[in-house]
C-alpha cells in the first residue's frame, strides 16, 4: 500500500485550473481498483491519495501521469508501507509481513 502526499509548488490558481483534468485522473485510478482515498490537505497546500499496486514503480509511473506533477504544478512524496491492519471495510487490502 502507499500514501502519495501532493504538496503544491505553484500558486493555487494554477492548480485550480488544471483540476477538472485531475479529476478525471483520479476518476481513472478508482476504477482502476488503484486509488482507495483521496483528498485535500488542510491547509490546502497539496493533497493525499491512498493507493494499491504490485510495486513503487507502478505507483511511480500512476503520480508522474497526474496533471498536476505533468504541469509541474506538485512535488509527490511516496511512503510505501505494509497494511498488516485495516478498518473491517478495506479487509481485502490487508497484507502479510514478508
Amino acid at each position: 500500500m502507499f500514501v502519495l502526499e501532493l504538496t503544491y509548488t505553484a500558486p493555487v490558481e494554477r492548480v485550480d485550473a488544471l483540476m477538472a483534468e485531475h479529476i478525471t485522473w483520479l476518476d481513472e485510478q478508482y476504477a482502476a481498483g488503484v486509488f482507495i482515498a483521496s483528498g485535500r490537505k488542510n491547509p490546502r497546500d497539496g493533497g493525499v491519495i491512498l493507493a494499491v499496486a504490485e510495486n513503487r514503480a507502478a505507483i511511480e509511473k500512476i503520480a508522474a501521469a497526474d496533471p498536476f506533477a505533468a504541469h509541474g504544478v506538485c512535488a509527490y512524496r511516496i511512503t510505501e508501507f505494509i497494511a498488516t491492519k485495516t478498518a473491517p471495510a478495506l479487509a481485502p487490502y490487508r497484507q502479510q509481513l514478508p
